[in-house]
């Protein structure tokens, strides 16, 4: 193509996340690739892009803009580095699922014999032994499945709030694959969410984290005693219900609140882990 004694007109791309303007005077097709880092998870509004076409005397200018677009920030997963000196090494001690299979001849506890009950449940040695009939009450799958709880009710600050998010989303995802599945308790839920080893329906509960604020509170359960580890992970370094620290699996403390004079078992996302249990295990952090 043959240009003509008139320069074509100038221009210039303003791209907001670019923070500065291309020129869109070259003849040549070109691409941007723009990589964004936010500071926060959340939703974040994207403004849209704008092409200013003018003469070269700046006579006639016309601008036309690109749609604007909001993006969900999601919380980073992150690592999770077990302390040399413990003894949950992955965390395969205490995250340890049962098979469909294993479920059904777990032992829980005893209770008295309910009318109408499988025969298969009741608790012949107990029987023989008292003469009172006793069945077995088994553990379900899904409590002994490791549940993870965020409370994320009076962090110092933002920063708090979001590394505790962040912990609470790493150690869901590394729990789920080490123990082929795990539960999430989230404010506002009555009961735990589970999840198998392939996270299938993850990415509902990743995008709740990522909306999720102080002002919602701790969760509502004050129930959970389980067969399975529970993890319950504090913004603000708060107190735990009572049956927390009497789950069958044990029981964390994690917060990016440091505990004064403890040593933790594990770090996820700038939170450390403690494991509570006995006098020195019943502290909590300030």
């Amino acid at each position: 193509m043959t240009r003509g004694s008139v320069p074509p007109p100038g221009g210039e791309l303003v791209e907001p996340l670019l923070g500065k303007t291309l020129p869109a005077t070259d003849p040549r097709s070109r691409r941007v690739r723009v990589n964004v880092r936010f500071q926060r998870r959340g939703r974040r509004h994207i403004e849209p892009a704008r092409l200013v076409i003018r003469d070269p005397l700046s006579l006639s200018v016309r601008e036309t803009f690109s749609d604007a677009a909001d993006v969900l920030v999601l919380p980073r997963i992150e690592p999770v580095t077990v302390g040399a000196a413990s003894s949950i090494a992955g965390l395969e001690s205490v995250t340890g699922a049962l098979t469909e299979a294993a479920a059904e001849l777990e032992l829980h506890s005893l209770r008295p014999y309910r009318a109408g009950a499988a025969a298969s449940r009741i608790h012949w040695p107990t029987v023989a032994r008292t003469g009172v009939m006793m069945e077995r009450r088994l553990v379900a799958e899904s409590d002994a499945r490791p549940l993870v709880v965020l409370d994320p009710s009076n962090p110092p600050g933002t920063e708090e709030l979001d590394r505790a998010v962040r912990a609470t989303a790493s150690l869901v995802v590394h729990l789920a694959r080490r123990a082929h599945g795990c539960s999430l308790l989230l404010p506002g839920q009555r009961r735990p969410i589970d999840l198998d080893g392939e996270l299938r329906g993850w990415p509902a509960l990743h995008a709740r984290l990522a909306l999720l604020e102080a002002s919602e509170g701790a969760p509502r359960s004050r129930r959970l005693e389980r067969s399975g580890a529970v993890f319950w992970v504090s913004a603000g370094g708060g107190s735990l219900p009572p049956g927390v620290k009497r789950s069958g699996g044990g029981s964390y403390f994690i917060s990016p609140v440091p505990v004064s004079g403890r040593v933790p078992a594990f770090t996820v996302a700038g939170c450390s882990g403690y494991r509570l249990g006995g006098a020195s295990g019943d502290r909590r952090a300030a």
